[in-house]
């Protein structure tokens, strides 16, 4: 199953919050859900899958493995205790969430790990997450493109990230992008906004159709059932390659994401 084009993202939504934002997804139509142990959400998670009746091969689940489980002897421990919370017996993708902060821990090794994870069946797919091309080379060495399923990183109409997006196609590895609407900063833009009132659309839906139209996926969260609902008319949103190209121009290198953690950005 390849990565479904628009999940729901659950970064900083906790408790009640993520349980219905969940639940309403899932009655909207949604099957991508995008959580991580740190989040501190998983078991809400696992309860509003449970309590949604969707049939579990309908879902794409995916979590990401935090900094502290990055040693070999931790990294499935890890993964076992975020099925435990989730209430499944397997991942559709588990990602290495940051690379080890100041690089005590070798890809290779984390990476190897997370490979024996999938051969042991905990998780169908494997990815990387915020891995800079440096770390992108390093777990091509350890366990080759074909087993990357995707790099998630940062990327909306003010951060383009193009040097990984590009390292990362040129070795067939897919992005998925988060923190797509900026946090909402996407919905001021005046050059957006014109864009979106051409297509009788939100600046959410021209921002989101902008990354899906460049075969990135898109996990935008959200509260609100409207806008989960208006989200999702960004898959059937086409802009135009003048409309693109303005976009293009709204990079300056905005990044929101960026823990004292954070490895050297390209």
């Amino acid at each position: 199953m390849n990565i479904p084009a628009l999940g729901l993202g659950t970064f900083r939504l906790k408790d009640q919050q993520v349980i219905d934002s969940i639940r309403n997804g899932l009655e909207l139509g949604y099957r991508h859900i995008d959580t991580a142990q740190i989040y501190g959400n998983e078991a809400e998670v696992g309860r509003a899958i449970a309590d949604s009746g969707v049939p579990r091969d309908e879902l794409f689940v995916t979590t990401k493995v935090w900094t502290e489980h990055l040693a070999a002897d931790r990294l499935i421990p890890s993964l076992e205790e975020s099925l435990a919370k989730l209430g499944l017996e397997q991942l559709d993708l588990a990602l290495i969430h940051w690379p080890s902060p100041g690089d005590a821990i070798p890809v290779a090794e984390y990476m190897n790990a997370l490979a024996e994870a999938k051969a042991r069946g905990l998780a169908r797919q494997i990815g990387v997450s915020n891995f800079t091309i440096a770390h992108m080379q390093q777990a091509i060495d350890a366990v080759g493109a074909d087993e990357i399923a995707t790099n998630q990183v940062e990327i909306h109409p003010f951060l383009h990230n193009r040097k990984v997006v590009e390292f990362a196609r040129s070795h067939g590895i897919h992005l998925t992008a988060y923190m797509p609407l900026a946090y909402g900063k996407v919905m001021e833009d005046s050059v957006i906004q014109g864009i979106a009132a051409a297509h009788d659309a939100t600046p959410a839906q021209v921002a989101l159709a902008w990354l899906l139209q460049q075969g990135f996926a898109a996990i935008p969260s959200s509260t609100r059932r409207e806008n989960l609902a208006s989200n999702q008319l960004a898959l059937n949103l086409r802009l135009t390659d003048a409309e693109m190209a303005a976009i293009a121009k709204l990079d300056r290198g905005e990044r929101l994401a960026a823990p004292d953690f954070s490895p050297k950005w390209d």
